[in-house]
């Protein structure tokens, strides 16, 4: 009889030639456990989705009461479903007052793709710009945003009328010009090792797109959900898009995206043609109570108060030679190491000792940090010290 790691290599589809092949059975709070009864302290909550950790009280009690009294019952957008509603209240009551209308979908790719056909419908020009090094998904169209030409050459032709900019360069800015339907952009850079820019370069990003009528896209799909410190990260630089995309950490764990504008531009879906943009399984009910009951737990318990001394400690704490520097905003950490091939051994050594980190797809030197925002300071402490102990055993 064939193993679970003999049939997931092969009849699974792989990602690669070097999966990590952890088999985990059961995950709580900030703990994943093997089947071999080994407990792992998650620092990367899945890649950025377990923000209230593995199986929150909140969550689990949704999802059940949502299963007792329906799963699918129809396609997006033509029957009111409580789950739906509930969830697209509590997003707006979270944003600015013109960003009213939310479009329930199934991942961050899946709302990537919605917001430019959105941005795209509403001006009606086609040239669209987007950062260097950013990823924003691995459909098509989120793909050709994507600023690195390694991860997508094999893949063209692409989406034509993409231009890449410098992040934070704001001599950049002067490529937006009248033609264009929209800035795609990461308020805070993910793959590209958690980078970000200050509250000059943002105004001046809105205030160019303000003049070229174009759309602001903020693409938040990692670092939104409270994982700065704020529930959105464009909180930290006073300034708001016209299009707002959020995935990963919005289901607690359950596969749900979503893209926000106001209810002025959303409507162009409507006609010219109808179902301008549809989706079979968008917002699905299951999804959309877990995504609420994540949304409430964030706010409810406070959650956002301490990331602050969270993420201090994290910088306290991670003192070494080999560590060159700590980039962070809240919850979103590069730790960065001098090559890919002093990193990758520590990385392997800490999963060894019980902690699981990675690396990101556009900066192979640096360690993500990103853990479930309930993490208490003793599990960083503990986590750390397992950190340190395997920089020094390689």
């Amino acid at each position: 009889m064939l193993t679970n790691r003999q049939i997931f290599l092969s009849n699974l589809a792989q990602t690669s030639d070097a999966p990590l092949m952890l088999e985990m059975v059961s995950a709580e709070g900030v703990y994943m456990t093997d089947v071999n009864g080994k407990k792992y302290i998650d620092l990367i909550s899945g890649i950025g989705v377990s923000n209230v950790g593995h199986r929150h009280p909140r969550v689990v009690d949704a999802i059940k009461d949502q299963v007792d009294k329906h799963l699918h019952v129809m396609v997006y957008g033509e029957f009111v479903q409580s789950p739906q509603v509930k969830l697209a209240e509590a997003l707006v009551s979270t944003l600015p007052e013109t960003l009213d209308s939310v479009y329930l979908v199934n991942s961050g790719s899946e709302a990537i793709e919605g917001a430019m056909k959105l941005a795209k419908r509403f001006t009606g020009k086609s040239k669209i710009i987007a950062c260097k090094n950013a990823y924003h998904g691995s459909s098509h169209g989120a793909l050709s945003l994507t600023g690195s030409e390694s991860f997508k050459q094999n893949y063209r032709p692409l989406l034509p009328g993409i231009n890449h900019i410098e992040f934070g360069i704001e001599e950049d800015l002067q490529q937006i010009d009248n033609e264009t339907g929209a800035v795609v952009i990461e308020t805070i850079q993910g793959e590209a090792g958690v980078r970000h820019v200050g509250e000059t370069y943002w105004k001046a990003l809105r205030k160019k797109c303000d003049e070229t009528e174009t759309l602001l896209i903020l693409d938040e799909i990692q670092c939104g959900f409270g994982r700065t410190g704020k529930f959105w990260a464009f909180e930290h630089y006073n300034i708001q898009p016209d299009i707002l995309v959020s995935a990963k950490g919005m289901g607690g764990g359950m596969p749900i995206g979503c893209f926000i504008s106001s209810k002025k531009i959303m409507d162009v879906f409507t006609n010219n043609p109808v179902l301008g943009h549809i989706s079979t399984f968008g917002g699905h009910p299951v999804s959309s109570a877990a995504s609420l009951a994540t949304l409430k737990a964030i706010l409810d318990e406070d959650l956002l108060k301490s990331i602050e001394n969270k993420e201090a400690l994290f910088h306290q704490l991670l003192k070494h030679p080999k560590i060159r520097n700590v980039r962070s905003k809240g919850l979103m950490m590069a730790v960065e190491f001098e090559s890919y091939d002093e990193l990758k051994p520590i990385i392997d050594r800490a999963i060894e000792l019980g902690v699981v980190t990675d690396w990101f797809l556009f900066n192979d030197h640096s360690m993500r940090i990103a853990p479930p925002l309930i993490i208490s300071e003793e599990e960083i402490k503990d986590a750390c010290k397992i950190i340190l102990q395997a920089i020094d055993s390689v």
